[in-house]
């Protein structure tokens, strides 16, 4: 092998060892790994269906398999139908909220973004991620976005107060935070974000809680466990009706996450009941009333919406785009 094959061989035997997530297991260092972020050119990506207008995140936390199947949800249901929904996607381990909804939106597990725990900050953490920007952060959705599409609007409704930490507020345009549990002030406020900004593209991140909480209070499949996901199934409806009302709602990919479910009182182990999620995803170009069967995780909601937007999916992400919810599959 000549010094030039030589090069080239090295240079592909690595980003496959970065894009496997190997380097975050096996490399405990920072990568530094400058990527220019674009709209996509690529042929492949070219064809790929017509850029998204606006995307929703509509996200409720510890929602097992059976209690989504259990509880009265008239609004979530109608809004699936339209869509694709897997009752068979895996998180990521350990099966507790930061490392997983880090995992959503970054497009890596925790050996890459390197939050292992709901108690990480950017100055205080176990593992490093394996590519940090100038202020520690590893490249989330929105940091991916704003580069390659700075005219798109992006927003973050929580009330959990750690979960914004792993994300550079930067690239964020409007931040809601509730206390004590409360989110129906987050929903109207994301539905006046998306009123403001509706002649641009758009990502809305919108979080509850309280569905988690419902189960370490009350036991998982409880009654008011059970009760407070069609709560909030109620305000997702109040949400859409307005969304519809006002023209948004046909081109809006709507997208249903959750980050583990749980068992008894608690999750953060490895059985089914707290491994094993529903996931859904409906709007333009997304086949209609379909089950997915593929393998899916958390990892591959980001590589997902950044498909939809047509932007490059950065080195370091290992998330695949499950293209079977395609009208078109993979182009």
């Amino acid at each position: 092998m000549n010094d030039t094959h030589k090069k080239i061989h090295m240079k592909i035997s690595r980003r496959n060892f970065l894009k496997k997530g190997l380097a975050g297991t096996l490399f405990l260092g920072t990568a530094t790994l400058p990527q220019p972020l674009q709209a996509l050119t690529t042929k492949a990506f070219a064809a790929a269906p017509k850029r998204a207008k606006r995307i929703v995140l509509i996200s409720l936390d510890g929602i097992c398999v059976a209690g989504f199947k259990q509880a009265k949800t008239p609004h979530l249901d109608a809004l699936l139908a339209e869509g694709v929904l897997s009752t068979k996607t895996r998180v990521v381990m350990p099966s507790v909220t930061l490392p997983n909804w880090t995992s959503h939106l970054t497009g890596s597990g925790p050996e890459q973004h390197g939050v292992t725990d709901n108690a990480w900050t950017v100055s205080k953490h176990k593992l490093p991620a394996i590519e940090k920007d100038n202020e520690g952060y590893y490249p989330s959705i929105f940091s991916v976005l704003k580069e390659a599409m700075p005219q798109i609007k992006t927003a973050f409704y929580y009330n959990w107060g750690p979960l914004i930490n792993p994300y550079n507020r930067r690239h964020l345009d409007e931040i809601g935070f509730l206390e004590k549990d409360a989110y129906i002030e987050n929903y109207e406020k994301a539905f006046n974000f998306l009123i403001e900004n509706q002649q641009s593209p758009t990502l809305v991140f919108l979080y509850s809680v309280h569905t988690d909480h419902a189960g370490h209070q009350h036991k998982w499949m409880s009654p008011e466990y059970i009760h407070s996901i069609e709560e909030a199934d109620v305000e997702i409806g109040k949400l859409l009706d307005k969304m519809k009302q006002e023209g948004l709602y046909e081109d809006t990919h709507f997208m249903f996450l959750t980050d583990h479910g749980g068992i008894e009182y608690g999750h953060g182990g490895v059985s089914v009941d707290e491994m094993i999620v529903p996931w859904g995803i409906t709007g333009p170009d997304i086949k209609k009333g379909i089950k997915l069967e593929e393998p899916n995780n958390t990892v591959n909601t980001a590589a997902t919406i950044l498909y939809l937007f047509k932007v490059k999916k950065p080195l370091p992400w290992v998330g695949e785009v499950p293209f079977s919810i395609f009208k078109r599959g993979k182009k």
